[in-house]
């Protein structure tokens, strides 16, 4: 394996890795501080909207239309967007632990339940963004590491996300922990993917899908998961700020790097 190649490597799994750095984040808050959690939930949801409707379908809409022109690309997009959004109804409507209702177990088992769903959504959006780091870093290091640093600011709320519900269900930081750097190592994936199929299958069409399709994904997760719960355990205005301050930081992030 040449240097770049390994060097290329190494950044995409130090980018993934930074969703443990968030779970550990995670455990600053005292386990039954419930009106903690709810506006930790309220930022989770503010990163991933933002993320979805500020990053990802730019990004998305924007590949569409450079391979397949203006119109048809963004009728594409838009069509990817809602199939994600179908999809995360699908997985949410069969998994039936989620659909419970009042008492203390009940709720820990939707948080365990979002704490999963989260982590699966946010381990398929950190996929193509390994794969990126990695290509970049293929052509220029001082690029991949300015991605690799930009994608580990992002993946460090992302971790906050999985953690926070999982270790208040479960009251494990080890599982918390866990979950959230489990959501990270699909980084790390991508790039294996990029090392071992390089440029010959992947195309800017396919990220262009993907981008989409997570979107709609982590847009139903936010509004659908995140902020119902996050207002079961505090109050409106606390999540309200909770949105705010999670789409900030990801907005400075963004422009930052």
């Amino acid at each position: 394996m040449s240097a770049s190649i390994a060097a290329a490597l190494v950044l995409s799994f130090l980018a993934g890795a930074a969703t443990s750095v968030g779970g550990l984040l995670a455990f600053v808050v005292k386990k039954d501080n419930f009106a903690a959690l709810a506006l930790g939930l309220g930022f989770s949801a503010g990163v991933m909207l933002y993320v979805s409707f500020m990053e990802m379908m730019p990004q998305a809409k924007a590949s569409l239309t450079a391979l397949y022109g203006e119109n048809p690309g963004a009728w594409m997009s838009v069509g990817i967007f809602f199939l994600g959004v179908v999809l995360a109804w699908l997985i949410d409507r069969f998994m039936p632990s989620h659909h419970v209702h009042s008492d203390a177990l009940e709720k820990k088992n939707k948080l365990k339940h979002l704490g999963l769903f989260t982590a699966l959504a946010l381990a398929v959006h950190n996929f193509p963004e390994g794969l990126a780091t990695f290509m970049a870093s293929m052509e220029n290091i001082t690029l991949g590491v300015s991605i690799a640093v930009a994608v580990a600011i992002h993946n460090i709320p992302e971790g906050i996300a999985v953690a926070l519900p999982v270790y208040h269900a479960t009251g494990s930081k080890s599982k918390a922990f866990w979950y959230s750097t489990f959501s990270g190592l699909a980084e790390p994936l991508g790039a294996i993917l990029g090392y071992v199929l390089f440029r010959s299958i992947l195309s800017e069409a396919a990220f262009g899908v993907m981008f989409a399709f997570v979107a709609g994904i982590m847009v139903y997760i936010s509004l659908d998961e995140l902020l119902p719960t996050a207002h079961e355990y505090g109050d409106g205005h606390g999540v309200i700020w909770g949105v705010i301050g999670g789409m900030m930081v990801m907005a400075l992030s963004l422009l930052i790097f």
